[in-house]
């Protein structure tokens, strides 16, 4: 798959909170960037081999430059730590075109807002987006301090700040998210959106099932999960490669591949983003991302390859 590269250069930089940085990347020469829509993220090319995806926190009506949140994760693998290690103001960077797998419902009637951490950056543009359409929505960042949280100023000056509502763990229980009660009972047209750790976005999405929200209704973005390589071995077979491989227990099948000279393009690596979809010619697939939906994974022809396996002995993917 090959993308859009855009050459940028970090125009300003700032720390906020405890571990995130703040980025405004330009065009050196001053020029328009490419439009993007809410809930829309970048490739950011860190390294050969580094590309990690973060979503765009500015206001979408702002070509100027494309703003990211970066939180530096002790648990990294390389990405977040090049982010704050490289990306100093004056740094040239390359990035991919915004593509957006999170975007906003566009007959919606109200939009419920929910970003715990660092996932409250694709929520920010979300609300720029829905004030300027004078929308009804509501914005609810959860953190576990408010010194250690970014973003808290501009939100508190935006033009949407009455929309804003702040939810910290070492405060008192009357302004912890009463999640119930923010979800309400779903009125027709009303849309859920969340993103933040794991743990956070399958309690927000559970309790939206209870109240009787519409899958389609319910819409997520993970941006880190926890991989499971376990169960045994299979055969994946290349078919336009005319290559077979067998993939052991604990491999994943993009290095399988690799063993035998197939490249596949990678990106997250923890089947997030959709950059190594291939497709499905024969066998069903043990889908492990949290990328496709339900839907997708029932139809068996789809599989992301840097993290999902095989319920069937051999796959056949059209790679």
């Amino acid at each position: 798959m090959s993308e859009q590269v855009l050459k940028l250069v970090v125009r300003k930089r700032v720390e906020q909170g405890e571990g995130v940085v703040i980025l405004d990347l330009a065009d050196p020469a001053g020029q328009p960037l490419p439009a993007f829509e809410a809930g829309a993220h970048v490739d950011v090319h860190l390294a050969p081999g580094l590309v990690r995806q973060y979503s765009l926190c500015g206001d979408p009506a702002n070509t100027t430059a494309y703003r990211l949140g970066v939180l530096k994760d002790p648990a990294s693998r390389g990405g977040s730590v090049a982010v704050h290690e490289r990306l100093q103001e004056g740094s040239e960077v390359a990035i991919g075109a915004p593509r957006n797998h999170f975007p906003l419902a566009a007959d919606a009637s109200r939009s419920i807002l929910i970003g715990g951490g660092i996932g409250i950056t694709p929520m920010i543009a979300m609300a720029h987006a829905l004030a300027a359409q004078d929308s009804q929505f509501a914005l609810h960042y959860c953190g576990r301090s408010r010194g250690r949280t970014a973003f808290l100023d501009e939100l508190g000056e935006a033009d949407f700040a009455a929309c804003v509502h702040t939810h910290f763990d070492d405060e008192a229980d009357a302004q912890k998210l009463d999640l119930p009660a923010v979800l309400g009972r779903p009125e027709a047209g009303a849309h859920v959106y969340v993103c933040g750790p794991a743990g956070f976005m399958d309690w927000v999405i559970s309790e939206a099932r209870k109240a009787g929200y519409a899958e389609d209704n319910i819409h997520r973005e993970y941006f880190q999960v926890e991989l499971d390589a376990s169960g045994s071995g299979f055969e994946v077979v290349a078919s336009r490669s005319g290559k077979t491989v067998q993939v052991a227990e604990g491999q994943t099948i993009v290095d399988a591949l690799a063993g035998v000279g197939i490249k596949v393009e990678i990106s997250c690596e923890q089947g997030v983003c959709g950059t190594c979809l291939c497709d499905v010619l024969e066998g069903e697939p043990d889908h492990r991302d949290v990328y496709l939906t339900d839907d997708e994974k029932a139809a068996n022809d789809q599989i992301l390859v840097c993290c999902s396996r095989a319920k069937s002995k051999k796959l056949v993917l059209d790679i």
